[in-house]
Order: C-alpha cells, then structure tokens, then sequence
C-alpha cells in the first residue's frame, strides 16, 4: 500500500467487496420471503379456496370415507401439493399422503382455521421446509363443517437459489476482476502523468534545459497541476531569459566606460599628464564616465530590492503644487541645453500626498530622460492636476514615439528594443523600475504613443492616502 497504484485499485475494490455481498445476501432474502413465498402462498391459498369450495358441495365425502378418499385423489392430480381433510374435531377424513382416517392431527393454525380464517403458515425445519395452508370448508348453509389443509415442500425452490447464488458468486467474481483491470488502467494512466510530471520538475531542478510544457489532460486535478507546472516552468524560462540578457546587459553597459576609462588611464600612463590641457580634459572624460555608470548601479540596486521584496519608501505629507515645480526644475534646463521647447501646466489646487519624495522624482526622471533622449526637436510638456481622488502627472514629447508591439513590453524588465531604436542604450530597467515604484504608491503608470515622429504619452497617477506615519 505504498504505492499509488495500489491505493487506487483498493479503493476500487474495497467498496465493492463491502457493498456486494450484503446487496447479495439482501437480494437472497427478499427474492426467497417476500417474491417467492409470496407467489406460493398466493397459489396454495388459491388453491385451498377451491378445494375448500368444491368440499362444501359434497356433503358426502364428510360421511363416506370411501367417497373422501376419490375426492383427494382427483383434487391432487390437478395440484402437486398434499392435500389433508379435516372434521371440526381435527380428525382425518382423507388425505394423499398415506395416513390413516380417523386419525387426530395437530396443527397450530387449525382452531383459527376451524373457527372460519384461513391461514398460511410457513414451517422451517432442519432437513425440510415446507409451506402450507388451512382453509375452512363450509357448507351451503355456511357452517364449517372442517378444514383442507394444502402443503408444499420447498426442496425444488431450495435447488434453484443454490443455483442462482451460485451464478450471483460468478457473477461478482467477473465483477471483482472488470474494476481490478480498470483499477489497473486509471492507476496506470495517472502515475504515468505524475511519472511525467516528476522528470519534468527532475529535469528543471537538475537544469537541463528542458522546460517544455506538457499537454493538460486528464481529470481536474491532474489539469489543475499540469496547468501549475506549465506555468512554473513558463516563468522559470521567463526569469532564465532575464539572467541571460541582464549578463549580456552589464558586459556591454560596463564594457564602454571601463574601455574609456583605461584608455584614459593608459593615456596618462604614456606621458599624458605632462599636458595640463589633455590631462584635464582625460580626467574629465573619466568623471563623466563614472557619472554615467552611477544610474545602472542604482538600477541594479533597485532591481535587487524587487527581487527580495525589500521595496520600502520613506512617505512623508508633500503639497503637489509646490513639491512637483522644483523636482522638474533641472529636466527643463536639460530640455533647453538640447535645443527643445519646454511647457509647465501644474494645477495650484492639487492635494497634498503622502509620497516618498526620492522615489517619485526617480520616476518623473526617468520618465523626462526618455523624453529628452528621444526627442530630436519640439517640446517636452508637463503637466498635473488632481483627478480621480489623487494626482494625475503626464510627461509628453514629441519625439519618435513607439509601435503599438513594443509598447506591451516596454515594462518588461531588460527589454530594449532595436526596430526604432526609441530604447537602444541602457539595460532596460527603467521603465520597469518606475512602473513598480508607483505600484509601490497604490498608483499607477500607463503610456499612450504614436510611432512616424507623433511623440509619446506618459501618464503617472497617485492617489490620496492617509498619513501612514
């Protein structure tokens, strides 16, 4: 019993090994008592009624012998029964069972017959069973003038329920092996899919590679479990995909400032610094280079928080209307040193919020470094108002905007795409960082764009929360 197979072929058979044998013996029962017996007693009362009918219109038989004798005689030739007559005082008339006339029997049912009923009685002895009746014989003036008594041994009836328990036995003999044999098959088939389903997680846990769905198929449960792994391997495949373009990620977004800033050093190294000039100007190219490796170590870090669900913000009151003008502030001298128009719309009704500073004004930055990095010419505008019991902040450019296919995955960690190159450089990460810090804020970010240079839409919403502090 320590397999599942064999659990699943018991508990197929067990109720049956339970529940059969006694419908058996209950059947045995009711066909013997209430069908059987019933049936008999209903014709021996049938007949007893006719023989008692025909005796009451020959008053002779009750004074001559002789003439009671032929009567039972002829009566027994139709019946294939015993047939007794009896006087009112018990005594034997005639009978076709060899007894002699004059003779006082005794039956229980028979004062109750002599006294008018007629009575059926079933007698179980060791070796015979027997059933009989007793029925009043009356005159024509309705006097009892005594009793038929009809009698049937049941022996022949015996032989056929032995005969019939014998074919039941078979029959649940037959039965037993049909649900072993699909026991059997179920067991079978379900530890197949489990066997299935075990080297499949065997293979993901040993990191072969192999992380194919399986078909779903089979009872609810085993479609419930099948559907759960496919989902498992689909997002294991998923986050396996992420590492790999994350490490390719890091080679290349490390690789150019590291080259740059060994060719500077290099540079140095050969007799550069002897040049106030080229040495300045080496070391500057070298800061710059280290500023820009700065945002990727921030995105790292907050991708680790992610990934340990470690994301806590510092939430403080902020008045919107006076916060949201000077977090922009340094994205509109960016916006002019490229040569693009700047437009500021901030409604001075807006609500005060409970908002980690840091964190919103990384997802504006974010959101104002794509504006600025995409857009060749034209405006980038900003603009809030409150809306829908919080603040609605929408950055919008007119840069070369995105593709309806790419904007499903712009959120998608390490996606970077390379069709119109609206996001060739970097790692892929800000966007989906900023889409999970206002997550984190119980708001939310959404995005509306045009490709063929009609510019791009992001809209940040934050709702009114109490002060949690």
């Amino acid at each position: 019993m320590k397999t599942l197979r064999s659990r699943l072929i018991l508990s197929h058979i067990l109720p049956l090994l339970l529940i059969v044998p006694l419908v058996g013996v209950t059947l045995f029962y009711l066909l013997k008592t209430q069908v059987l017996l019933g049936n008999l007693s209903d014709d021996l009362l049938r007949q007893g009624k006719m023989t008692a009918e025909m005796a009451g219109g020959q008053p002779d038989i009750w004074q001559d012998a002789a003439e009671a004798q032929r009567f039972v005689t002829r009566i027994s030739a139709h019946y294939q029964s015993e047939v007794i007559l009896l006087d009112p005082g018990g005594r034997l008339v005639a009978a076709n069972t060899g007894d002699q006339a004059d003779q006082t029997l005794e039956f229980p049912a028979l004062p109750t017959a002599l006294a008018g009923d007629q009575q059926i009685q079933v007698q179980y002895t060791q070796n015979l069973n027997i059933i009989e009746v007793l029925v009043p014989v009356r005159n024509q003036s309705q006097e009892v003038v005594g009793a038929v008594r009809l009698s049937q041994q049941l022996s022949e009836v015996s032989d056929q329920f032995t005969r019939l328990r014998h074919l039941i036995l078979i029959l649940l003999g037959a039965e037993l092996a049909l649900a072993v044999i699909v026991a059997l098959f179920l067991a079978l088939r379900l530890e197949r899919t489990l066997l299935r389903v075990t080297e499949a997680i065997y293979g993901v846990a040993e990191g072969d590679g192999a992380w194919q769905s399986l078909p779903e198929e089979g009872p609810q449960e085993i479609r419930r479990l099948l559907r759960a792994f496919n989902s498992l391997t689909e997002r294991l495949s998923l986050m396996e995909e992420s590492r790999r373009r994350l490490l390719a990620n890091l080679v290349h977004e490390l690789g150019r400032p590291i080259g740059a800033i060994q060719s500077a050093i290099q540079a140095l190294i050969n007799g550069a610094d002897k040049d106030p000039t080229l040495r300045r100007e080496l070391l500057t190219g070298m800061n710059d280079q280290t500023q820009r490796l700065r945002p990727l170590l921030d995105n790292l870090s907050d991708l680790h928080g992610q990934i340990l669900g470690a994301l806590e913000l510092n939430r403080q009151a902020t008045p919107m209307s006076q916060w949201l003008p000077r977090a922009v502030l340094p994205w509109r001298e960016h916006a002019h040193e490229k040569g693009l128009h700047w437009q500021l719309d901030i409604s001075p009704d807006m609500p005060t919020l409970n908002i980690d500073t840091d964190r919103v004004a990384q997802i504006l930055g974010n959101l104002l470094s794509n504006a600025v990095k995409y857009t060749p010419k034209g405006t980038i505008s900003v603009s809030a108002a409150r809306e829908n019991k919080g603040v609605s902040i929408t950055v919008s450019d007119t840069g070369i905007g995105i593709n309806p296919e790419e904007r499903k995955h712009i959120f998608d960690p390490f996606y970077r795409s390379h069709r119109n190159k609206r996001f060739p450089q970097g790692m892929g990460l800000g966007l989906n960082i900023a889409r999970d810090l206002a997550i984190a804020h119980g708001g939310r970010l959404s995005v509306e764009s045009q490709p063929e240079q009609q510019g791009s839409r992001f809209t940040l919403w934050l709702p009114e929360t109490k002060d949690e502090g």
